[in-house]
């Protein structure tokens, strides 16, 4: 019977797609196997980015090249865009260029309705393109169309079509691509906010003695170094800890998913998110990096809620806005999807471009969610806005790859945080943390590709678990002798009013269960009549992502026993914990100084001298946690100064991702690991741990992992 089709195919045309019929002589053992896995880029169909989810596929239409063959015969290429198998008589049809490379034809489709005309591969200029072609789904009943309904379809002819010369813009004097999508000037197309009830229900709401529900969303601790001072004595640099935890996200179970064994993130009880990906595609993204960027973007598409709203700009040497602010509805996961899966490494990179289109669309929406962010991916250095300084040139000015829209401007402090990634050992890693510090984000060092989608989910678990906005604390002295001396609150900015008095420190957001820890200093005078001196106290104002009211929360006065005769002070291990913390960051601060002039040994003596101190302290001899992961981490310094190779590498990059960690108090993905230290694993939330968990888990079932992934950097650290 196979015979007959063929005939009929051949007597219809050379460039159809015709659906064979299985029959028993075409059967065999390795066509009747459907327990093949799908590879890790196969995540991003939109037939089967849910986990154990499977449909039924039919075949596509075809053009140029068709392959068809027996479904027992055993050849089998790889598609270059989903990098999945292309197994002839599987089902699928496919798509042979004019330069002999092969592809499903439902992903080359997708790849040239986004407006890319060249062959992914070996970027080949093509004369003729496959359009989308009339559905051949058999109809009910029936085991497939006959050649009869064939020949009376008119729009079989159209599935090559031969592209018309490229037109020419005489004004901007370049070529100008005919299936590019037109971006219009104001980006004010963005999906409109779905309004769900908000509940009054909330984790951290709970009811008291007479029924009624309060809630308290930070709590407020607070630890002076020495619980007491003698009358007779001084201070002028007392140093108490202010210590705030967020409360704890709602989490719910959603059995529509199959990874129903973890809890989803709730929709109703969190506050929806506005999330923009500016993705770097220039021409060094090409092969593995690009595809395993594809897998990492379905993993964000695929875990944001219906209240969601994803945009992605990608960007090589100009960029462009793929789709406006949708909601990541079914409908909305599956067009972003197919607009990621269209993209193809080729250009330069321009990250100002990109970011200036990033905070363009948050800039121009015109319904907000309570929640925004940038999430910035690249592998390269800007040679467009920002040249590269010399050694006897003054450093660049990282500023001008942000817009007002993201910084805005120095007076106003940030508006969009921008997490930025660096991948691999050639991307710019001081400009990439700049635009993180300036924005008031967070830097990573992406060092190893099995680590985008783990980095990718450990951002994403923490702004999709945002309980507290635009907090700021302030702290003031309850005696009328006391002054403050200084606040350590790493980046977050803060400022003393002129009367020495009062304080003030700008958090911003707070994800569930994070912490923050400032030490606060005073100045503590000798006593003459008190048993106690009250030295400051604190108080907390903030907004609920959610009702969008403002709230305060104040903690008592913080006081501390005055005896007459001085006994043993007993140091707070909480105070001297945070003390080692500042202390490290700064050492890393000041070795990050001594490379980059050249002098790595001083780096290294800067670091080895900061971990002879630490091991000194009354925290470091009882085995803490983080004291213990501190020393870890100088000590990776240290190995990733061995040379001025290795630190340009990755030891750079390392610091830089380490110092944005400690000033931001927040978790970066390090190096080759997210999870991999205990020093990491000190900011993670349980929220970011949830997300791992579900990014690892859907890794560990892609059986191509090991083949795809490898370290981005040729250099091997030493040991």
């Amino acid at each position: 019977m196979g015979s007959k089709w063929r005939k009929a195919k051949l007597a219809l045309g050379l460039n159809l797609c015709v659906y064979l019929p299985k029959t028993l002589e075409d059967s065999s053992p390795s066509s009747l196997d459907s327990a093949e896995r799908l590879s890790d880029a196969a995540l991003l169909s939109p037939a089967n980015w849910a986990m154990g989810s499977s449909r039924p596929t039919t075949p596509t239409p075809s053009s140029h090249g068709l392959k068809l063959s027996r479904s027992g015969s055993k050849s089998s290429k790889t598609c270059s865009i989903c990098l999945t198998k292309m197994k002839q008589g599987g089902g699928h049809a496919l798509f042979t260029a004019e330069c002999s490379h092969s592809f499903h034809f439902h992903c080359i489709t997708s790849n040239v309705k986004h407006g890319n005309q060249i062959c992914p591969v070996c970027r080949a200029k093509w004369k003729e393109i496959p359009v989308q072609g009339p559905n051949l789904d058999p109809p009910p009943g029936r085991a497939a169309i006959g050649p009869v309904g064939w020949s009376q379809n008119d729009a079989l002819v159209t599935m090559v079509r031969r592209l018309p010369p490229p037109r020419r813009d005489l004004s901007r004097r370049h070529i100008v691509p005919l299936y590019q999508a037109h971006e219009p000037g104001v980006f004010n197309d963005d999906e409109s906010l779905d309004h769900q009830p908000v509940f009054d229900e909330r984790s951290s709401c709970n009811k008291n003695g007479t029924g009624e529900n309060f809630c308290r969303t930070i709590e407020i601790k607070t630890f002076p170094e020495v619980s007491a001072v003698p009358k007779s004595s001084s201070s002028d640099n007392f140093t108490v800890l202010v210590h705030l935890k967020a409360a704890t996200s709602v989490t719910r179970q959603n059995p529509s998913r199959n990874q129903s064994s973890l809890p989803q993130f709730s929709q109703t009880h969190r506050a929806p998110v506005d999330l923009v990906t500016v993705l770097d595609i220039s021409g060094s993204m090409a092969g593995t990096k690009l595809a395993l960027l594809k897998r990492a973007m379905g993993f964000v598409i695929q875990n944001l809620g219906s209240n969601d709203r994803l945009s992605v700009i990608a960007f090589s040497s100009t960029a462009r806005r793929l789709f406006p602010l949708r909601r990541m509805t079914d409908t909305g996961r599956q067009q972003a999807l197919q607009a990621v899966n269209s993209l193809v490494a080729n250009g330069g990179t321009n990250i100002a471009e990109g970011l200036r289109k990033g905070g363009k669309v948050l800039e121009d929406r015109r319904g907000k969610n309570p929640v925004a962010s940038i999430i910035l991916l690249s592998d390269g250095q800007d040679t467009y806005t920002v040249s590269v300084s010399g050694a006897n040139q003054p450093q660049p000015n990282y500023q001008l790859l942000l817009p007002l829209s993201i910084h805005g401007g120095d007076n106003t402090g940030f508006q969009i945080p921008v997490h930025a990634f660096g991948f691999g050992a050639d991307h710019d890693a001081s400009s990439m943390h700049s635009i993180s510090e300036i924005s008031g984000g967070t830097f990573s060092f992406i060092e190893t590709e099995a680590v985008i989608q783990d980095a990718f989910a450990q951002c994403i678990g923490g702004l999709l678990s945002v309980v507290v906005q635009e907090l700021q604390v302030a702290v003031e002295c309850v005696n009328t002798s006391l002054f403050l001396g200084s606040l350590k609150a790493g980046s977050y900015p803060s400022r003393v009013m002129a009367d020495g008095r009062r304080g003030f420190i700008d958090v911003g957001d707070m994800y569930a269960d994070e912490e923050r820890d400032f030490l606060v200093s005073v100045n503590v005078p000798a006593e003459s009549s008190s048993n106690l001196t009250s030295l400051i106290k604190v108080r907390c104002i903030y907004k609920d992502p959610l009702t969008k009211e403002m709230a305060t929360i104040e903690s008592g006065e913080v006081k501390i026993e005055r005896p007459e005769v001085a006994g043993q002070a007993l140091v707070s291990i909480e105070v001297d914990r945070q003390r080692n913390r500042l202390q490290a960051a700064e050492a890393m601060a000041q070795a990050r100084a001594a490379a980059e002039l050249g002098d790595l040994a001083g780096a290294v003596s800067t670091l080895e001298n900061c971990r002879r101190v630490l091991s000194d302290t009354v925290s470091a001899k009882s085995n803490d946690r983080l004291c213990v992961a501190l020393d870890a981490e100088l000590k990776e310094m240290q190995e990733r100064m061995a040379s001025r190779h290795v630190y340009e590498a990755s030891g750079r990059a390392y610091i830089l991702s380490g110092l944005s960690s400690h000033s931001w108090q927040r978790a970066t993905a390090r190096g080759d690991s997210t999870d991999g230290s205990s020093l990491v694993q000190a900011y993670q939330t349980p929220s970011m741990v949830e997300m791992l968990t579900r990014s690892q888990a859907m890794l560990l079932g892609s059986p191509s992992a090991q083949r795809l992934v490898r370290p981005l950097c040729s250099q091997p650290k030493p040991r």
